[in-house]
């Protein structure tokens, strides 16, 4: 088994609490610290699991964190037990062995993450990875190899989400997917678009990209197409209360999924990218990701 990983984390854009999860599903967390975080869901799924049975402590430990702001960056490393806090994000280069760039402003990625790609140091770049091709080819032409950037929404990964060939027999072929999330597109959209993809291997070429009237400031959507014949609509909600669901219409029979599973989509997600780092598992393709961008851009800017 390799080593254990020394990683660095670095925050913190408006409502993620990445920095407090993904680093506690490798370090462990102080209780009484974590409950005061600004994310009540992230001690309540943290506490339903064992440590350290049910984490990654056994593949990495985060030792390193940076935010834009030091009291920020001193409560989560109390909160996730981190050992560094870092004046400067570039204090990290050389000292971590990877990093987790967990932040959700995309127009922000370039700038973290370019003194990490310029040294070589592999990154995990939280959801959203580019707002459009231009700025995801940016990050990609900085990178040394292939799998240097991973990248992805932790939900492509939830258990609830994952299409078996039992599904896909008592369902038939599938015609036609419906899929909704509250909040931003910008954000959002994601943790619906890459679970669809990872279900559809199938799918054929992306043929039309359309954005939905849907005459709403709060609603947002497209609608796709593929070379298969398979359309899928993609919605998002804004501050209605909409749910995170995936609606199936097959030949025969219809399906809705529902997320709930946070931790374990999370965790799963972190191992992949620790694999990866160690050369035990291959990358998500690229094209996996430029076709979720290529989405994604169309319901932003169309």
């Amino acid at each position: 088994m390799a080593n254990k990983l020394k990683l660095g984390v670095i925050g913190m854009s408006e409502g993620n609490g990445h920095p407090y999860s993904w680093s506690a599903i490798f370090n462990g967390f102080e209780k009484e610290v974590m409950e005061n975080c600004p994310f009540p869901v992230i001690p309540e799924y943290l506490g339903k699991e064992v440590f350290p049975d049910n984490y990654l402590n056994h593949l990495a430990e985060v030792t390193h964190i940076w935010t834009q702001d030091r009291d920020i960056s001193e409560h989560i490393a109390k909160a996730a037990l981190i050992k560094t806090v870092c004046d400067s994000l570039t204090d990290m280069v050389g000292s971590v062995d990877a990093v987790l760039l967990a932040r959700d402003d995309a127009e922000n990625h370039y700038e973290y993450a370019k003194p990490f790609l310029d040294a070589g140091t592999p990154i995990y770049i939280d959801k959203p990875f580019a707002l459009n091709l231009r700025d995801a080819n940016r990050l990609w032409n900085l990178a040394k190899t292939e799998e240097q950037i991973f990248t992805c929404s932790a939900l492509q990964f939830a258990h609830e989400f994952q299409w078996s060939k039992i599904e896909s027999e008592k369902i038939g072929d599938i015609k036609a997917i419906w899929a909704t999330v509250p909040k931003s597109w910008e954000k959002y959209a994601v943790h619906i678009i890459e679970p669809v993809l990872k279900m559809l291997p199938e799918r054929g070429v992306l043929m039309e990209v359309r954005k939905l009237p849907v005459g709403s400031n709060e609603l947002r959507g497209v609608q796709v197409r593929w070379s298969s014949g398979i359309i899928a609509q993609f919605q998002t909600g804004g501050n209605l209360p909409l749910p995170l669901s995936i609606n199936i219409q097959g030949t025969i029979s219809y399906r809705e999924l529902m997320f709930s599973d946070t931790f374990y989509a999370f965790k799963t997600a972190l191992n992949r990218f620790v694999d990866i780092v160690n050369g035990e598992k291959k990358n998500i393709p690229r094209a996996f990701t430029r076709e979720m961008v290529t989405i994604l851009e169309v319901g932003i800017y169309a």
